[in-house]
């Protein structure tokens, strides 16, 4: 079976392992935010792995570069969510604490990522 580029990223496999820890989290969430910040949740975190993804198909540096500023938007729009999560006491400190370090590694890639496709138009 093929294997494509973005799946050999460790960036694209954290943010992958990462959006099914978001997924298992908000499954323990109160059902009345199924249509609120468990969705937006979910879709944060998909978001970082898909853009990643789909930066890898396009032509130009300039244009995979422009996904992976997406991806990074996703993360810190994540990121603001587990806070508020945190704040609703949907999540312990200590699950933030572990999910922001995730986070942080993940943005710290996608900047690392970002730079070199930069440097290549």
């Amino acid at each position: 079976m093929k294997e494509f580029s973005f799946e050999k990223l460790i960036v694209w496999q954290k943010s992958r392992k990462l959006a099914k820890t978001v997924y298992s989290i908000t499954k323990q969430f109160p059902t009345e935010e199924r249509f609120g910040l468990i969705s937006q949740m979910r879709r944060s975190a998909i978001s970082i792995c898909s853009n990643i993804a789909e930066g890898s198909g396009r032509n130009s540096s300039k244009d995979q570069a422009r996904f992976t500023e997406i991806a990074y938007g996703s993360a810190l729009e994540l990121l603001n969510q587990l806070i508020i999560s945190s704040d609703m006491g949907f999540i312990e400190e200590e699950e933030l604490s572990q999910l922001r370090v995730e986070v942080s590694e993940i943005t710290s890639m996608l900047n690392g990522l970002r730079n070199s496709q930069t440097s290549k138009s």
